[in-house]
């Protein structure tokens, strides 16, 4: 819900899923849910939107299994309610599909990679590897905080019900399960920083409607 240009943030989210062919949001919500429920009620424009409450904190992967519960079909996008990733969806569901993915997570290359680590994958776009960010600059693929996951991979039982997305499945099971790599070229922006938040203010007017 922080204000970018006098709207929530995640109302610039929901903008860019309204022309992504996506027909259901669920949103993972727990503390202060209520600000968000208030706000957007059941539906955004055409898109029907329901909540998955986190009754207690359950961790980025815990939140997202939680979710799941509400996912009708086999698989479901997820994505970062802090980061903007402007991708063809439709063109990482067809990766997806054609790889026969477990999950493919969206990647994006940058110049600095310091403050995200780096994700390594090989000529197929396979996972096979994860570094810790690091203070010195490097280029790389970054992990762009969207993801296409197989919901029978999920709710295996493997996880628990806690768990971290990052540490707990991606660099744990990437050896052992299909996940994979979209690289792609569009807009980016993580608002985690206080930097980074101000540009959103500047460069997120191109985005309004």
């Amino acid at each position: 819900m922080a204000k970018v240009n006098d709207k929530p943030f995640l109302e610039y989210l929901l903008n860019f899923l309204t022309g992504q062919a996506i027909d259901k949001v669920i949103l993972s919500v727990g503390y202060k849910r209520e600000m968000i429920q208030d706000y957007f009620g059941d539906h955004y424009k055409h898109i029907p939107i329901t909540y998955a409450i986190e009754t207690e904190p359950l961790g980025t992967g815990g939140g997202i299994l939680n979710a799941f519960d509400q996912v009708e079909g086999d698989s479901a996008f997820a994505l970062n309610g802090d980061s903007m990733f402007r991708i063809d969806l439709q063109a990482m569901q067809h990766l997806h599909i054609k790889t026969n993915a477990d999950l493919t997570m969206a990647l994006r290359y940058l110049e600095d990679t310091s403050r995200f680590g780096t994700v390594l994958v090989n000529f197929t776009n396979r996972v096979i590897g994860f570094f810790e960010k690091k203070e010195d600059s490097m280029p790389g693929l970054i992990n762009g905080g969207i993801y296409l996951i197989n919901k029978k991979f999920l709710v295996s039982g493997k996880f628990g019900k806690k768990f971290s997305i990052e540490k707990d499945c991606f660099e744990k099971c990437y050896k052992e399960s299909g996940i994979y790599g979209y690289p792609a070229k569009g807009y980016f922006l993580d608002i985690g920083i206080p930097e980074d938040y101000m540009t959103a203010q500047d460069e997120f007017k191109r985005f309004d409607d």
